[in-house]
């Protein structure tokens, strides 16, 4: 890092803590902002880092009450974010011939057949329309540890699963909040020629050679290194959310924002959920089960990746710059190119327009006159990134045109903020930021008109 970078490093009394890291030239109004707003809104603790043409310009991380034990390093659980992990591993299998996104499943897996799951793609799972949100029995978190996964454990209970679409109303797009990633590490399995799991592959073939803080399944080391999440509950975040702005208030919405929202979900959450569905994992009772050294253990791609948001912007470097950075390719054109074609616009739960890629990434696109404003509140400053989000507040998501990683990793978890958009607000703003470096650079090399 040169010399001309901001740096945070001094105790901020208002906020009682401390914030630390510092911010490339031009990028200095996210660093303002991750500033007002650990100071202001109900965070714990916080990382944010942003790579631009491969450079790390933003690298920003908070303990509000002064967690001595909390780092730039720390690792913590992202959730959702990891759904983009698992995409890049299976992206890997196609970049390399093994396999393909039209494929049926079953196709590489005989015994996934059955319960109409027959003709279910890769394409389909990827893209939360295999039917198979929810399974009909708890998985044991002994089944999720890697040596288990190969011993078919879980793999022997989605194949017993009938495919199910739980509204008519709401389509075929149904959130594989867990599901999703467990089918998908089975499959990669399946081709891998070393026969790894997702969480092995990561290990091997992304955080070793970028040399990332990232992981699916945590080793005794990095166990030692996990940051605990904190829910922010229900009624916490609809007290704060009566306070005026002006006043302090410690979430992202006033009230009358967050019940739009909430209204505008509710109806889909009731035509969609299945009564009769048992938790995904047997135990599992509330977000702090998350913190349990066992479930740490497991592979869980795509609820329960840990990382920090270093590790996280890295890997979204080398994904915003086609699969290679710093002359390490993790990903071949073949691959990178396939994860990113045919967009599927299509309502989430009938609700939120996705438009995910074949490969299962969302694509964020500009607004047209006719979106939503939840659709709005979805796309409105992440326009040209990829990837997905965690639940309460990670970002894991880059940008190809304008090359940025970005990764937005808190340990409090707002979940009523359903679309990420606190985590968002610094995503706009780097947009702002690079416009703004663009520009300069087009002013500086046109010719003298003088």
């Amino acid at each position: 890092m040169n010399q001309t970078q901001q740096s945070f490093g001094g105790m901020n009394s208002a906020m009682n803590g401390t914030i630390n890291g510092t911010t490339a030239p031009g990028f200095e109004s996210v660093g303002q902002l991750f500033e007002q707003q650990m100071r202001t809104l109900a965070e714990e603790n916080a990382q944010l880092c942003v790579y631009h043409r491969g450079e790390k310009v933003v690298d920003l991380w908070a303990s509000k009450n002064r967690d001595p034990d909390f780092n730039a390093d720390s690792l913590v659980n992202v959730f959702s974010s990891g759904k983009s992990l698992e995409a890049i591993a299976l992206a890997s299998l196609v970049g390399k011939g093994l396999l393909s996104y039209d494929a049926r499943v079953s196709d590489h897996w005989p015994e996934f057949k059955g319960g109409g799951k027959d003709h279910v793609t890769v394409a389909d799972v990827m893209r939360h329309e295999a039917g198979l949100a929810s399974f009909d029995s708890s998985v044991d978190l002994d089944n999720l540890l890697p040596h288990n996964i190969k011993a078919n454990g879980l793999g022997s209970i989605i194949e017993r699963q009938a495919q199910r679409f739980r509204s008519v109303e709401t389509g075929k797009r149904e959130y594989h909040a867990v599901t999703r990633g467990w089918i998908a590490n089975e499959l990669f399995r399946r081709v891998d020629p070393q026969h790894r799991t997702i969480g092995e592959y990561i290990k091997a073939e992304i955080s070793a050679p970028l040399d990332v803080d990232l992981a699916i399944g945590l080793d005794e080391t990095q166990l030692r290194r996990v940051a605990d999440i904190k829910l922010l509950s229900f009624g916490a975040h609809l007290r704060a959310s009566l306070r005026p702005k002006i006043f302090g208030r410690k979430v992202l919405h006033n009230f009358v924002q967050l019940m739009s929202r909430i209204l505008t979900v509710l109806p889909s959450l009731r035509k969609g959920r299945s009564s009769d569905a048992p938790p995904p994992i047997r135990g599992m009772t509330g977000i702090s089960f998350f913190n349990d050294i066992r479930m740490r253990q497991g592979e869980t791609p795509s609820a329960n990746a840990h990382s920090s948001a270093r590790g996280l912007a890295r890997v979204a470097a080398m994904m915003s710059s086609g699969g290679k950075l710093e002359g390490i390719e993790c990903l071949n054109e073949k691959g990178w190119q396939a994860l990113h074609q045919s967009p599927l616009p299509a309502k989430m739960g009938g609700v939120i327009l996705t438009r995910f890629t074949q490969g299962g990434v969302d694509q964020f696109l500009p607004l047209t006159p006719n979106s939503s404003l939840l659709e709005k509140a979805f796309n409105d400053g992440r326009e040209g990134f990829y990837g997905w989000m965690g639940l309460g507040g990670s970002i894991f998501q880059w940008h190809p045109d304008a090359q940025i990683g970005f990764a937005f990793v808190p340990t409090s978890l707002h979940m009523l903020d359903f679309l990420n958009e606190r985590g968002k607000l610094y995503q706009a703003e780097v947009l702002k930021c690079v416009a703004k470096i663009e520009q300069a650079t087009i002013a500086a090399e046109a010719p003298d008109k003088q």
